[in-house]
């Protein structure tokens, strides 16, 4: 299919809203990007990685404690994902561009392809979110149905139950097979690739081989096939599930839409702005220790909105947006706690199951 068109409102509410954030940027004098605090967190969260990987593969402790520690692996190979990767990957955890490319080189190192990446979430679903046809990111068949207008298989009756192991195969599934997938059909979803440099076929090839050999020929030959086995699925298991749920509290839950462009003139009917608000939801704002170890991404309808303003800033602008959300008559969805949010998700999903 062709992409949607949003049509250009008389009065913009995208608009109003940049003026209203670029205000509060301007009278508060700080810069949109990353500060101290967020800086201090990436550090602290690759030196753990790091710490831990040498830990496995070099002094690798007995049996419980190494599956323990790959979990624990997985959680921070997630949080890096969220809180350096994702900023660095939308120009916003730096002022530097060399900085905010080094931060989105993670996804590299950790076996996902960082041009891959840009192109299906920053361009695909950060503009045409939960559009079906259009969003990979809401692309899961066979094992599950995420919109009506996807296919009902009978194994959906079920999918509220075993959702998690699905998501719990995002990382390695990601890593070792849609990549790739896209890298020789060309094409993200419905979507073609831009044609690609010869520096980035390099790259993309480069660091798939500089991971195949840090997580898996290495620690192979470290520790034997079957540890490593063990180990690599506890940590890449958990890190599937827990950068999955994070995205799917986002975007299927009850009460986000699904709108489709119209069929005679391709046009969405709410300018973007107004989509992306009625396409996403926030969960637990309040709760200081999500916000943190998610990298504001609970702040999810602030990040589609304002995606290179650093996630550090989205408790404050979010009281900026509920407001301008409240003055349109713009319904403004947040779940209060992340029980909530993953309760409407697993209703959301017995719900498409069902019908």
């Amino acid at each position: 299919m062709s992409s949607p068109k949003f049509p250009k409102a008389p009065i913009s509410f995208h608009n109003e809203i940049k003026n209203r954030i670029s205000e509060y940027f301007k009278n508060k004098g700080k810069a949109t990007t990353g500060n101290f605090k967020l800086h201090f967190k990436a550090i602290l969260l690759v030196a753990g990685l790091l710490a831990i990987y040498t830990h496995l593969v070099f002094f690798t402790p007995p049996g419980i404690w190494a599956v323990l520690e790959c979990i624990f692996l997985g959680c921070v190979t997630a949080a890096i994902g969220f809180n350096v990767m994702h900023d660095g990957a939308h120009g916003s955890f730096s002022r530097y561009k060399w900085i905010n490319s080094l931060a989105s080189n993670f996804a590299n190192f950790l076996g996902a392809s960082q041009h891959m990446w840009k192109m299906k979430h920053n361009v695909i679903h950060h503009t045409y979110t939960n559009i079906h046809g259009v969003d990979d990111d809401i692309e899961a068949r066979p094992l599950l149905r995420l919109c009506d207008e996807q296919p009902r298989y009978k194994i959906h009756k079920y999918q509220h139950f075993y959702f998690w192991a699905a998501y719990s195969f995002l990382y390695i599934y990601w890593v070792f097979v849609t990549d790739y997938r896209k890298y020789f059909t060309r094409k993200i979803g419905s979507t073609p690739l831009r044609k690609m440099t010869a520096t980035e076929h390099f790259y993309f090839w480069f660091y798939k081989l500089a991971h195949a050999f840090i997580f898996v020929a290495l620690p192979i030959y470290m520790v034997g096939f079957m540890p490593w086995l063990i180990g690599f699925l506890s940590m890449g298991l958990v890190t599937g599930f827990v950068l999955s749920i994070v995205f799917q509290l986002a975007h299927t839950v009850e009460h986000t839409d699904f709108p489709l462009p119209n069929e005679a003139t391709g046009k969405m009917e709410d300018e973007w702005a107004i989509h992306q608000i009625k396409t996403t939801a926030n969960f637990a704002t309040r709760n200081k220790l999500v916000s943190w170890l998610v990298g504001g991404l609970n702040f999810q309808i602030e990040h589609h909105l304002f995606p290179k303003i650093s996630h550090v800033h989205y408790p404050a602008i979010s009281k900026i947006i509920k407001k301008a959300c409240e003055d349109y008559g713009i319904k403004y969805l947040e779940y209060p706690k992340v029980r909530l949010a993953v309760a409407s998700h697993v209703a959301y999903l017995r719900q498409l199951g069902r019908k």
